[in-house]
């Protein structure tokens, strides 16, 4: 099987969690502020906090921002669950914001015109959290435009998106943000095993989040109250969590980020194949939005299902069958069962909807070798061409 995503692991990623498993550190070490600073270096950010997870760095994100009980978080339907969850885990109410057809990531439009009229009834959102799905960035200057128009914070998910580029400008620089998260799970760009990251450019909201990882205990003198009782003394000033990223995961994030650049490379290597091999099929293939530069985590196609004989799952079937690992990002968070409960609706946001019933994301990954690539083709050539 072709799988749709894979970590690629060498011996200078084995080496480097070996040397941590002999030191003296197996977590709290002095590993994940190296990671944190490859991190910085590559988005120019001026901070960040390497977590357990994505999920966890949107929650530390949600809560820096201050999103709370009666607040309201948006963002895209086409998302992984984790980027709407968020604004629930603070007690926030959580709705959605429609899709470009071209791009697959939140539209501005539509944005706008929810932002006229939530301002009109008094029910602006306090957060909004575009996705930058598949690694293609969402359009964060006309978004930062109307975060300052209307007052929400930014938080970019960015999951996707680690390599890629805005206007020239790397992914996860938060210009036009608060904050910007990343995954680290072991079928994106770069693996930490598990793990996920926030960066920022603003001091109070990295101090937030780096109290808030671990328990909210400060051993900061000015941030306690009363005096300290000696050298092992610490404080809980907040609730906070552990979400922590330990020695070992972070030791495996500052080799993977070595590779950055050409894990990106090889990408869009595997895209430009893919575009020539694929232009004359019944496809409507991945669209490019201008000034961007995508980390091409995923190769999403959209089936022209009028022009083809299969529906959406016979063509599903038949590739997994077939022996390629297709996969499908993503079901719209609105159609989920829970949310569903919570008053959402099928119909909401047809774009969402109709690019579900459509989607295939085919394999894409650094080690994919293109004789893998052309059975890749072949096979959805075959089904795809059948009367």
């Amino acid at each position: 099987m072709i799988p749709y995503g894979k970590q690629e692991i060498t011996q200078q990623d084995i080496d480097g969690v070996v040397e941590v498993l002999q030191s003296d550190f197996l977590t709290q070490g002095p590993k994940v502020p190296e990671f944190e600073q490859a991190l910085t270096r590559h988005t120019g950010a001026s901070y960040a906090l390497a977590v357990n997870s994505a999920t966890s760095a949107l929650h530390l994100a949600c809560l820096a921002l201050g999103l709370g009980k009666g607040d309201l978080l948006w963002t895209s339907p086409i998302t992984f669950v984790a980027s709407a969850n968020c604004g629930l885990y603070c007690d926030a109410k959580v709705d959605f914001v429609d899709i470009d057809p071209k791009t697959y990531n939140m539209c501005p439009n539509k944005l706008e015109q929810k932002l006229i009229e939530a301002k009109a009834i008094g029910m602006l959102p306090k957060v909004v959290i575009p996705v930058h799905l598949c690694g293609q960035p969402c359009d964060m200057q006309a978004i930062g435009a109307l975060a300052k128009e209307y007052g929400f914070k930014v938080v970019e998910d960015a999951s996707h998106a680690i390599g890629g580029r805005y206007h020239d400008e790397p992914i996860g620089n938060c210009a036009f943000s608060d904050i910007t998260v990343f995954s680290f799970h072991p079928v994106k760009i770069v693996t930490t095993a598990e793990g996920g990251a926030a960066v920022t450019n603003q001091k109070d909201l990295a101090d937030k989040m780096s109290l808030l990882r671990s328990h909210g205990i400060t051993r900061d003198n000015e941030k306690m109250v009363g005096e300290s009782h000696g050298g092992w003394f610490y404080q809980q000033i907040d609730l906070g969590f552990n979400y922590r990223m330990t020695e070992l995961q972070a030791a495996l994030g500052v080799t993977q980020m070595k590779r950055l650049d050409d894990f990106i490379s090889a990408r869009h290597h595997l895209a430009n194949r893919y575009y020539r091999k694929l232009s004359d099929l019944p496809l409507e293939l991945p669209y490019q939005l201008e000034n961007t530069y995508s980390g091409l985590h995923l190769y999403v196609i959209r089936l022209k299902l009028d022009d083809i004989s299969s529906s959406q799952r016979e063509v599903f079937e038949a590739l997994r069958a077939k022996g390629i690992g297709v996969n499908l990002h993503y079901i719209p968070v609105h159609t989920q069962p829970y949310y569903q409960g919570l008053g959402h609706r099928e119909g909401d946001f047809p774009s969402s909807e109709q690019y579900y019933k459509e989607a295939i994301s085919l394999p894409m990954f650094h080690g994919m070798t293109e004789q893998q690539q052309d059975e890749v083709v072949r096979v959805l050539t075959e089904i795809l061409t059948e009367k």
